[in-house]
């Protein structure tokens, strides 16, 4: 749970940035696709490899699938699931009063939270080294802006800070939820059956870093989005293959 917090305490020092200091978000637009990157190297280089000894190739891929179009549906036909990488609003500023955008913009962040809490969990649960060394720093990145676009909006969407920040916190504070339910159900599951929910949870981390960067790209363009995302996938790489040669 220690990451699940970790997560939560970013996301709401980014609602206080965006609550109280408005322009915060312009900032940190670097910080989006480099965690992007960090999101996406995860999976690819310290998941996935684990899933196909475990699981195979087909289940770890269709399962990682079902993972990443869950979140692909959610976000298409339901609503944004993460604010700090929505290209349909500038959330940097948002200056317009949003009205009618709280119930609808925090029922999508309580479920974009719990599906993150679950996913930590489940990550730091049964993942390889690697991945629970680069997560917390994924994670962290990933969250201060996505708490910075949600405290802009909602203060935007409400009559007062309290009443943005007080929002705010029922968002976030999903990602303890689903963390503690990840955790609770974690000991009743054999080994082999923590490897679904993991590859899920990598579909999860694919989707949000592949949004992230795509959002950064349609809004600045190529280079200024590629260019930090790599690096993160890079980052991602190196860090997971480290500790691999060192615990060998």
């Amino acid at each position: 749970m220690g990451i699940a917090l970790l997560a939560t305490v970013a996301a709401f020092a980014g609602v206080l940035i965006g609550v109280f200091f408005e322009g915060a978000g312009r900032g940190t637009r670097i910080m989006v696709p480099f965690a992007g990157g960090l999101l996406m190297g995860i999976p690819v280089f310290g998941l996935f490899p684990e899933l196909i000894t475990q699981i195979g190739w087909a289940a770890g891929l269709l399962w990682s699938a079902a993972g990443y179009v869950m979140l692909l549906i959610i976000n298409r036909y339901l609503f944004p699931v993460c604010p700090s990488c929505a290209n349909d609003h500038g959330h940097e500023s948002c200056p317009a009063a949003l009205h009618g955008f709280t119930a609808p913009l925090v029922s999508a962040a309580v479920i974009h939270s719990a599906l993150d809490g679950w996913s930590i969990v489940t990550a730091q649960w049964a993942a390889p080294m690697g991945v629970r060394l680069a997560l917390p720093l994924a994670v962290a990145l990933h969250k201060i802006p996505e708490g910075i676009a949600l405290g802009a909006i909602l203060r935007a969407s409400t009559t007062s800070p309290g009443s943005a920040v007080g929002c705010c916190l029922l968002a976030e504070g999903a990602t303890l939820a689903g963390g503690a339910a990840a955790l609770g159900l974690a000991p009743y599951l054999k080994e082999m059956w923590l490897s679904y929910p993991l590859a899920i949870a990598g579909g999860v981390f694919l989707y949000l870093g592949f949004h992230a960067v795509h959002g950064e790209w349609k809004r600045r363009g190529a280079i200024p989005a590629f260019m930090p995302a790599l690096t993160g996938v890079a980052g991602a790489a190196l860090l997971q293959r480290g500790v691999q040669a060192l615990l060998r």
